[in-house]
């Protein structure tokens, strides 16, 4: 991959594929082996590192990292500033088989794909698998490992398998601590306060 200025084009390795009706917007880069699917959408300054697959139909916001060897099937869809870690997997098939109960092979007409959906400024860690359907909420945090079969909160960091809520997370990525009257982010000091699932930023 060539140098890249700001402001210029897509910038693409020259061993990536990318699909003739994929869309690229500006300032992005797309690293060695990976493959861009049909239909799908990559916004604006998003980085996909090597040997990722983004699916087809699958819908990336503007400023998202996608580290290597992700896997991110259609129809799922990434909002602005989301980090998807290496190796993680976001599937699109609630019932995988590959052949149907007379035993001929399935075809893209014998199953319908779900999706997986990511709001803004959420992170995915390494090797994480969401199952679809799933939402992962604004600025959540999946552990590296998790796998996410129900949805995750605004701000929930979730660990394990299947994952759990084990703590609360801000903008930052910190976990949250206890404040005299609210949970506290100790890099910015910005004051968050809980209601149930339900966390919200004071202003």
């Amino acid at each position: 991959m060539g140098e890249h200025e700001p402001g210029q084009r897509a910038t693409v390795a020259r061993a990536a594929e990318i699909a003739p009706t994929a869309s690229l917007g500006p300032d992005v880069r797309v690293w060695d082996g990976s493959h861009v699917e049909a239909k799908a959408v990559v916004g604006a300054d998003t980085i996909v590192g090597r040997g990722v697959t983004i699916g087809r139909g699958v819908r990336v916001g503007s400023r998202c990292k996608i580290q290597n060897a992700a896997l991110v099937y259609g129809p799922a869809a990434l909002g602005d500033g989301v980090f998807v870690g290496p190796g993680v997997v976001l599937t699109n098939d609630t019932v995988p088989r590959a052949v149907l109960p007379d035993g001929s092979v399935k075809s893209g007409e014998d199953w319908q794909a779900s999706a997986v959906v990511i709001d803004d400024g959420a992170s995915i860690g390494a090797g994480a698998v969401c199952v679809a359907p799933v939402r992962i909420g604004r600025w959540a945090m999946v552990a590296a490992g998790a796998v996410v079969t129900r949805d995750v909160p605004d701000h929930a960091l979730v660990a394990g398998v299947p994952a759990r809520r084990i703590g609360w997370v801000g903008r930052s990525g910190v976990r949250l601590v206890e404040g005299t009257d609210a949970l506290v982010c100790p890099r910015t000091g910005e004051r968050y306060t809980v209601d149930g699932d339900v966390v919200g930023l004071l202003r």
